[in-house]
């Protein structure tokens, strides 16, 4: 903020040597946290803060409908890793293809995570934050 700016897109030196020196490597989160970055520099900071705030409301109501008191997690890592049309469009498909009773919210939450997560492999989408390392250690 020393140079009245709200975020380093805004700067005309970005990416800088001390924006690289940061620290970012090549774990999920680093990438996020630039993929948010550039959106930002390609769309602006209104309209991202636009889609910030579906991707919330879209939790919300994942959450407020479908968590079986385990799925929290997954929802919150496919909100944030996936496009939120990508993420609607497994709602859509859960409320158009469910056959089981609305009423038992394990099974609705099953079907939904199978759901999107089909999606998110169509998409090339890993749904997981960390890679746990191989057996030999190695990332």
């Amino acid at each position: 903020m020393k140079r009245g700016l709200v975020t380093c897109i805004e700067c005309d030196e970005y990416p800088c040597e001390r924006y690289s020196r940061r620290g970012w490597g090549n774990d999920q989160e680093t990438k996020i946290a630039q993929k948010n970055l550039d959106k930002i520099k390609e769309v602006g900071l209104e309209r991202w803060l636009e889609e910030q705030r579906e991707r919330r409301l879209l939790l919300e109501k994942l959450l407020d409908n479908y968590n079986d008191g385990r799925s929290m997690s997954f929802y919150c890592v496919a909100t944030t890793l996936m496009p939120v049309d990508l993420v609607s469009k497994a709602v859509d498909e859960m409320l158009t293809t469910y056959q089981g009773d609305d009423s038992d919210i394990k099974a609705k939450a099953k079907s939904l995570r199978a759901i999107i997560e089909d999606l998110a492999s169509k998409s090339n989408i890993h749904l997981k934050l960390r890679k746990k390392p191989d057996e030999d250690g190695r990332g």
